[in-house]
């Protein structure tokens, strides 16, 4: 038998060990954000220590889901940072979406507003480019699809109410609800979304299709048109 001393496991295998503890024994609400960042990094980056990287994560980005949020050049901007991970990272985002998307589609949005505004918020609100979505319909009110039609600068998406309406028609939708964000954080309606929602609507009355609502993303808060009253 060998004399030879076993090697000593790095001293992060310890701490792995006692993070999946905690999140077995609390869930995510027992852990921070960086360390449940580390959680999942744990996969994409086996053989280092990732509390450091993550710490710095959440420093350049502000929270757990604004550093999935980000654009992977953006994330690899970060030291310690790959392209596996960063890429890793979008694939968590684009998991989250789909689970978000898969819960209203096919059901009535009145059922299902809580969890519509959640998903609006979660594809929209840390775009840094403005983006214009359109949820369709179908005449029960059930959300057939949802689609970006227009997506521009910081403050400005281009949209066409004569494409918008046409879309409707194709996806036989009878109502839509229109959605976007300010990349400015602040969801005040400007004149151009209030002129925007008139046009829309004027285009789509005649051809039998309702606008329910105008909702606008900010970093923080979200605004509907509905609500505030105007339309």
């Amino acid at each position: 038998m060998s004399n030879l001393p076993s090697k000593a496991k790095p001293h992060y295998h310890g701490h792995r060990d006692r993070l999946r503890t905690r999140f077995l024994e609390g869930g995510a609400s027992a852990l921070a954000d960086y360390e449940l960042l580390e959680l999942y990094l744990f996969n994409s980056i086996p053989r280092r220590d990732i509390k450091s990287i993550a710490k710095d994560l959440i420093a350049r980005f502000g929270s757990f889901a604004e550093v999935v949020s980000a654009p992977i050049k953006h994330l690899r901007e970060v030291k310690g940072v790959s392209e596996r991970t960063a890429l890793d990272l979008k694939i968590l985002q684009a998991g989250a979406l789909k689970l978000g998307q898969e819960s209203i589609l096919g059901r009535p949005v009145l059922s299902t507003w809580p969890a519509l505004l959640d998903y609006c918020r979660s594809v929209m609100q840390f775009e840094n480019e403005e983006q214009f979505r359109v949820l369709f319909l179908d005449k029960k009110n059930r959300l057939i699809a949802d689609e970006i039609i227009g997506q521009g600068t910081v403050d400005r998406a281009p949209v066409y109410p004569r494409e918008v309406v046409k879309r409707a028609l194709e996806l036989s939708s009878t109502a839509i609800i229109l959605a976007h964000n300010h990349p400015s954080g602040d969801p005040t309606p400007s004149h151009s979304d209030i002129e925007m929602t008139t046009n829309i609507i004027a285009a789509a009355i005649p051809l039998g299709v309702a606008v329910h609502d105008h909702l606008i993303i900010g970093r923080d808060s979200t605004v509907s048109f509905k609500t505030l009253g105007l339309m």
